[in-house]
């Protein structure tokens, strides 16, 4: 007789749980994952680095909410790639970091999605605030939104990094919807 209540309440509370949260458990974060500690081991691109020891066996982690120059294109280097990859090494390569997770743990190619803190800065953010980024937000992972649009909003308004660029350069560049190259 015990076990009936006590599996009716559990699966109450399951449910109880399930609604209280828009669009149900999917939108846990990470499916609640704590947020891990790594060790950058590679700097791939500006918004992508290699860890150790992985998470859920992948070492990958693309940065959440940005999108910078792209170092391996086809067509080689997009304008600035080389120095947002320098940056990222400078201020990554070697160290020891925190991961945050959002909505989604993994993007469409297998890599995980987290937020990259060197100490107490947001390594996302500050790529944005140089400049070395742009902001490239995805639904459901939005957790920092608003402070990631400020922060290219503010490094547009100064000129800083990719925004100081050629308007043909940035042109170029405008692949995000997000006013870069100011809508050519």
């Amino acid at each position: 007789m015990i076990r009936p209540v006590r599996s009716w309440i559990v699966a109450a509370l399951c449910l109880f749980v399930a609604l209280s949260f828009p669009g149900g458990c999917a939108l846990l974060p990470a499916e609640s994952l704590p947020e891990r500690e790594a060790v950058v081991t590679r700097v791939v691109d500006g918004d992508t680095v290699e860890i150790s020891p992985p998470v859920r066996g992948e070492e990958d982690v693309r940065l959440i909410g940005v999108d910078a120059p792209e170092l391996h294109a086809s067509g080689g280097p997009q304008p600035y790639a080389r120095r947002a990859a320098a940056f990222a090494e400078r201020r990554l390569e070697g160290r020891r970091v925190r991961l945050e997770f959002d909505a989604e743990l993994e993007d469409p190619y297998g890599r995980i999605l987290a937020y990259v803190y060197a100490g107490e800065e947001m390594f996302n953010r500050r790529l944005l605030e140089r400049g070395y980024a742009q902001l490239a937000l995805f639904p459901p992972n939005t957790l920092h939104a608003a402070s990631l649009r400020r922060a290219q909003r503010e490094a547009r308004e100064a000129r800083r990094g990719l925004w100081g660029l050629p308007p043909e350069e940035l042109c170029r560049l405008a692949d995000r919807g997000n006013g870069i190259g100011g809508g050519c």
